[in-house]
């Protein structure tokens, strides 16, 4: 598919995918509690025809598809689907119906933008190899990565290469912060302890 010819059939989505990042947002689900939004997104891949397992890692959810053109060459893309535990209070109409859960670090959007691109492929299957398309549940500190990859996902869905992204907004549109390499590939938690005497400062 030629570059130009690719604006105009994401515009023709936008309105379905824009829908579905608000629903997402309306609901909200913690790490490991993914059950609305890993359904939602099984029944979204089904729907536009690709193969695909739930339940990998408790939550997780993997589409493949196959491209027409020969090859055996394999690649995932992937997103997170968890909020956080925050109490929404931005006033939006499709803001957060749960109390104290809160889409409040964008994986609404990253779900949302992966299921876009996998409708969009789905339609348009004109490469070679395999794309697996990776939902993953509990980005946020409860372990979802580890959780899949103990319940064999690259043994399952084996991968030459993994790509994921992460909203930016100082990032503008239309461009993508890059680099070689693993970028961002997880947190690390350190805590500082402080002995003396007491004062006031």
């Amino acid at each position: 598919m030629a570059i130009e010819d690719i604006q105009p059939q994401i515009e023709r989505y936008l309105p379905e995918l824009i829908a579905l990042r608000r629903d997402i947002h309306a609901h909200p689900e913690l790490g490991m509690e993914e059950t609305r939004t890993a359904a939602l997104v099984a029944e979204r891949l089904r729907s536009w025809g690709l193969e695909t397992t739930e339940g990998i890692g408790r939550f997780g959810v993997v589409g493949t598809l196959k491209g027409r053109r020969p090859g055996q060459g394999a690649i995932g893309l992937r997103a997170d689907m968890d909020a956080l535990a925050l109490t929404e209070q931005t006033g939006l109409a499709y803001g957060s119906t749960i109390p104290g859960r809160m889409h409040a670090c964008g994986h609404d959007g990253h779900t949302a933008m992966l299921l876009g691109a996998a409708r969009m492929l789905a339609e348009n299957p004109d490469f070679a190899g395999t794309v697996h398309f990776i939902f993953q549940p509990a980005e946020e500190g409860r372990g979802g990565a580890q959780a899949m990859l103990e319940d064999g996902l690259f043994e399952r869905f084996p991968c030459d290469a993994v790509y994921g992204m992460h909203n930016m907004p100082g990032v503008p549109l239309g461009h993508f912060a890059l680099r070689k390499g693993p970028l961002m590939a997880g947190s690390g938690r350190w805590v500082a302890t402080f002995r003396g005497t007491g004062g006031h400062g």
